[in-house]
């Protein structure tokens, strides 16, 4: 497996599309997963998950000379490891004297404004469906981020390193 994965990436890094679609489809569900659960509220609520893991996969491809590969389960240790980084820039940067979202103040959720933007999404789905799928996730991330740190690494890891 190791010397395919390493054909395969050799193979994306030439611009291939196959490779390409192949290892971001295999990895980027368990790399959205991670980066939604290092995601602080500020990162979360300002920057798409999908394109901090479109960004992290680009930045590995480029950089995908400088390492042996020992797997699959160390590329996408390799891949984590980009996005901690990346996250950690984006939290860093949102923070930064003018940008600081500590001085922003929040769009009320309720009231004309918010019933206007709730209307644009109503043709996606069934309103039971949208609050379930939001209230699931919501819940889940927010038991996430509760942990000390160790132990949500040690649950994002085990969870998404299979």
């Amino acid at each position: 497996m190791e010397r395919d994965l390493a054909a395969e990436i050799a193979a994306a890094r030439r611009g291939e599309a196959r490779a390409l679609d192949s290892l971001f489809e295999r990895n980027l569900p368990p790399l959205l997963a991670f980066i939604r659960s290092r995601s602080g509220k500020a990162v979360a609520a300002r920057e798409s998950a999908l394109d901090i893991a479109q960004s992290v996969f680009r930045e590995v491809l480029q950089d995908a000379d400088r390492i042996e590969l020992q797997g699959e389960g160390a590329f996408r240790n390799w891949l984590f490891l980009h996005a901690s980084r990346k996250v950690l820039d984006r939290a860093k940067f949102l923070q930064r004297d003018r940008r600081d979202v500590r001085r922003e103040v929040g769009i009320p959720e309720a009231g004309p404004a918010a019933d206007a933007l709730l209307a644009c999404y109503a043709t996606l789905g069934t309103p039971s469906r949208h609050a379930a799928a939001r209230e699931e996730l919501a819940r889940f991330e927010a038991a996430v981020q509760r942990l000390p740190e160790n132990q949500r690494d040690a649950v994002t890891m085990s969870r998404l390193l299979n």
